[in-house]
């Protein structure tokens, strides 16, 4: 494995980094509320999960971000190495995941291991296992 340092990108990565952290930390400090995404989400699918005009406002915020940053800057090219099939049940996998871990990962690799949960340092360190280990199967085991 190698960084292809000729296209790292260091400060946009930073700065990304903290508009994230500022926006998870003011969602908790003004609202009170973790700005896991699978539990916004599941909020407006829900009848009686309070107001939602605060979960329609982060959510337009992640959807509109990606078309913002493109007035600025363009964007590195996207590459998926995958058919819409295997994204489909990965997607699938993904959401079955968020149920049995109450939460994704926004939620506890952001939020819930800066409030320093235990349950969400569990979580995190299974996602990033599930992860090198199918990285590994997929790039070093025939077959894979």
């Amino acid at each position: 494995m190698s960084i292809d340092w000729l296209h790292f990108t260091a400060f946009p990565a930073l700065v990304g980094g903290m508009l994230i952290g500022l926006a998870a930390g003011s969602l908790i400090l003004l609202t009170g509320r973790i700005a896991g995404i699978s539990g916004i989400l599941g909020g407006l699918l829900r009848a009686n999960a309070g107001p939602a005009g605060w979960r329609v406002a982060f959510l337009a915020g992640l959807i509109a971000s990606p078309w913002i940053y493109r007035v600025f800057a363009s964007p590195a090219p996207a590459r998926v190495d995958a058919n819409w099939p295997v994204l489909a049940i990965a997607g699938l996998l993904v959401g079955v995941g968020t149920r049995y871990g109450a939460g994704c990962t926004s939620g506890h690799g952001i939020c819930g291991l800066s409030r320093l949960s235990l349950r969400s340092l569990v979580a995190v360190a299974i996602f990033m296992a599930a992860g090198f280990l199918t990285v590994f199967v997929v790039r070093h085991v025939p077959g894979g």
